[in-house]
Parts: C-alpha cells; sequence; structure tokens
C-alpha cells in the first residue's frame, strides 16, 4: 500500500476543520501530551479531539471507529470514544480522519493507579464485557487491524527472524518454545469482539481508576487473546494474577496471548528503528512472558 510522508501538525488540523466544519472555525487546536503513534491527535476546543491516522494503513480504520464505537459504548461499563464527525482528504492530506468527544483522563502510565489489582480487574470486565457483544456483522481479522484476532501463523515467519537476530542477546530457545506453543494452542472458539491494542496509552485514568479504554483501530471480532499482552507490558505480580482469574480464559488462550505479546516485543527489540528505551522495555517484556510460560508449563 502506498505510505506517503505526511507532516501532521495543527496548522494542518486548522486548515482542514476551517474549510470542512466551518462551525468550529472559533474553537482553537492545540496538540495534546500524548499524541500516539499510529494516529495524531489534537484538542479542538475543550470538548473535542481530531484524530489524523499517521499513514495509509491506519486509515482503513476511520469508518470502522465510526460505525461500530456507537453501538458498542451503550453495552461497555467504562467509557469509550464518541464518534462525531469524519473528515474528508484535503489541503495535502490525502485520508479521511475524525472528529471526537473528548475524554478527560491521563493515560495508565502517566496517571495515578490508586489499587493496581483494583485497576486490573475493571480492565478485566471491560473485556469480557466486550466479548459479550453480538459480533454478528462486526469486522473479521485483516489489514485493517494488522490481523489481530486472526492466526499467530501470520507472524510465523518474522518472530523466528528476529528470534534468530537476537540469538546471545535472549534465551532463542525456551523464546522458540514460547512461539511454539502458542501456535500449537489453536483457537477453535466462536468469533467474539476484542480491541486489539490494551495498551498503557489507550487506559485513561481517573481519581486513580481506569475510566476509558480509547484508540479501538484494531479492533474486530475473532480470538480475543491478543487483548491479553496487558498482562506483561503492564501487569505484574498480583495484578497480572488479579486479571488473569478476572478475566477466566483457558491455558491455550493465555498461550496464545503469550505469543502475540511475544513477537511483537521480539519485533520491537530486533528492530533497526527501535530506540535504546524501547529496545530495553521490551526485553524486559520478553523476559516476563518466558518466565510466565516456565511458570505455567
Amino acid at each position: 500500500m502506498h505510505n506517503p510522508k505526511v507532516d501532521i501538525d495543527a496548522n494542518l488540523v486548522r486548515r482542514l476543520v476551517d474549510a470542512q466544519f466551518p462551525e468550529w472555525r472559533h474553537l482553537p487546536v492545540e496538540p495534546v501530551a500524548f499524541g500516539g503513534w499510529d494516529n495524531r491527535t489534537f484538542h479542538l476546543g475543550d470538548e473535542m479531539a481530531v484524530r489524523l491516522p499517521s499513514a495509509a494503513f491506519y486509515s482503513l480504520q476511520v469508518e470502522k471507529e465510526h460505525r461500530w464505537l456507537p453501538r458498542l459504548a451503550p453495552l461497555l461499563p467504562l467509557s469509550i470514544p464518541e464518534p462525531l464527525a469524519i473528515g474528508e482528504p484535503a489541503a495535502g492530506y490525502p485520508w479521511h480522519w475524525s472528529v471526537y468527544r473528548w475524554i478527560d483522563g491521563e493515560t495508565a502510565k502517566s496517571g495515578r493507579i490508586a489499587d493496581p489489582s483494583a485497576f486490573a480487574l475493571s480492565l478485566a470486565d471491560f473485556l469480557v464485557a466486550l466479548k459479550r457483544i453480538d459480533p454478528a456483522g462486526g469486522p473479521a481479522p485483516g489489514q485493517h487491524n494488522f490481523y489481530r484476532g486472526g492466526s499467530l501463523t501470520v507472524y510465523d515467519g518474522e518472530a523466528r527472524r528476529a528470534i534468530a537476530a537476537l540469538e546471545g542477546e535472549i534465551d532463542a530457545q525456551a523464546a522458540t518454545a514460547v512461539w511454539e506453543a502458542a501456535l500449537a494452542a489453536t483457537w477453535h472458539g466462536s468469533p467474539v469482539w476484542f480491541h486489539g491494542d490494551v495498551a498503557w496509552g489507550n487506559l485513561l485514568v481517573e481519581d486513580g481508576r481506569l475510566s476509558a479504554v480509547i484508540d479501538f483501530g484494531t479492533s474486530g471480532v475473532g480470538d480475543p487473546s491478543c487483548d491479553l499482552a496487558i498482562a506483561w507490558t503492564f501487569f505484574e505480580g498480583e495484578s497480572r494474577e488479579a486479571f488473569r482469574t478476572r478475566i477466566a480464559v483457558d491455558e491455550a488462550t493465555w498461550a496464545r496471548g503469550r505469543g502475540w505479546t511475544l513477537w511483537k516485543a521480539l519485533i520491537t527489540t530486533a528492530g533497526h528503528d527501535a530506540n535504546q528505551a524501547e529496545a530495553e522495555k521490551s526485553r524486559r517484556v520478553i523476559h516476563e512472558v518466558l518466565a510466565d510460560h516456565e511458570r505455567w508449563a
């Protein structure tokens, strides 16, 4: 897919909003503190946010969110984004873009979490509620969400190449064992809704508690094991145990969750464009996944 480089800044957003939504011309446009990677987010006044995909791959997610988020929201126990308008390509920007109602809160990494185990339980309850929503007609895994919810075999070659590249830096034999266990734990269930990117940057905190889950760009219906990655990327100790107990998935699903987590950590660590801090965090995740596999094997 053609993926031109686009400079996304407040001036571009100002031009897009002024031309397509003149009723909001009077509202200031400001970048948010954490603008995201796949999309760039800006304040539009105090009550709205403008979100622009940063590449063609992510633009496939705009229509999906506008179609499905209003249907999911009433059935979930926490706030999720509320789409207000879709913008058209213009002013040198080549993709559709979105206006959402602003949701207050800090990301889970920067916000104060009063009780990590209670936070983990609240997130598990949210994901269980999401899985219970009727999946009929929902988006199946595909290019729009990088095959989240599908088979891990899509990334088999990539994972194995990363393991080989990291020989001597990680326990390659143990990593291969975890990966092959995940591949062998085949999904046989009926498709269910999943979020697809349950990460600290997409979890908002208010008054010390989980208050909202945002960025449903990689959501869909299929195998929900990809939503377990937060167990190793953010939770630890008692909070991880609380999450695992409350979400109550079988051993095979937990194994596939380790697989999704390991794949992402491997390619981040082995990637040439990863900075030292990102690579170090990913190494820690790899260690946590391998230790968890050894514990439950």
